[in-house]
């Protein structure tokens, strides 16, 4: 694995990705990861156009776990497609909706609250949250996952939550979220199965992870900028079309 302190910089279509991350190799910390046995089973579906080497966290959340997935594309017929098993019943898998409700709002002393499809707190949570055999996590910008949820009907057949984190994303400045409860998809996963399996031990893990991902980041940014992601262009507005529409 390349050191950062060496200060070599490295052309970006020169540096090697690890295999399992798929993450540079100088960024890469898969070697501190030691998958956790868990009742609860992790499905990642990522957006095609979502694949950030540098700072993603999907495919390093589900490292974590023995029983967990990433799929890239943008629309699955079902549950079990997805999972690529013969059968799956979504009813007992929980999604993290994407919708207006939030903790805060909901008045719910909760880090993880069940909604219906109103918005609405489940009754019940325990009982409702105590089935959830697996969990489905969007992963993407805050517009590509609305994409993801629309493509896929199915997943209205799942249990919605949302969560309450305490505080907002460790990304920083690295990467600002639209909102304040938004979280990477590491913390999203910590947070969720953690709570659904009452062992905080897992959050504690990912989010442990999470902090060496950046610490990383931080200290081969400086050698090898070239590894930083590359700020997004703003779309070019015709203003001519505009002046013709307009008069």
């Amino acid at each position: 694995m390349s050191n950062a302190s060496e200060g070599q910089a490295i052309a970006a279509d020169e540096v090697a990705d690890c295999p399992r991350c798929q993450k540079p190799l100088p960024l890469c910390i898969c070697d501190t990861v030691t998958p956790i046995e868990s009742r609860v089973s992790l499905l990642i579906l990522q957006y095609p156009q979502e694949q950030d080497r540098a700072l993603g966290t999907a495919r390093l959340a589900a490292l974590h776990f023995k029983d967990a997935a990433v799929k890239i594309g943008l629309s699955w017929p079902s549950l079990a497609k997805a999972l690529g098993r013969s059968v799956a019943d979504p009813s007992r898998w929980a999604v993290l909706y994407l919708g207006s409700a939030k903790v805060a709002d909901l008045d719910a002393d909760r880090d993880i609250v069940a909604i219906n499809r109103k918005g609405e707190i489940e009754p019940n949570q325990h009982s409702v949250l105590g089935r959830i055999e697996g969990v489905v996590l969007l992963d993407g910008t805050w517009s590509q996952a609305k994409a993801l949820w629309w493509r896929n009907p199915w997943m209205l057949k799942c249990q919605r939550v949302i969560l309450g984190p305490r505080r907002p994303s460790r990304y920083g400045a690295l990467r600002r979220e639209p909102r304040r409860d938004g979280l990477s998809t590491i913390e999203a996963a910590a947070m969720l199965i953690a709570a659904l399996e009452k062992r905080p031990e897992i959050e504690t893990a990912l989010s442990e992870s999470f902090e060496r991902m950046l610490a990383r980041y931080r200290e081969v940014q400086g050698a090898t900028p070239e590894l930083a992601p590359q700020p997004k262009p703003r779309p070019k507005r015709d203003f001519r079309r505009r002046k013709r529409a307009s008069g």
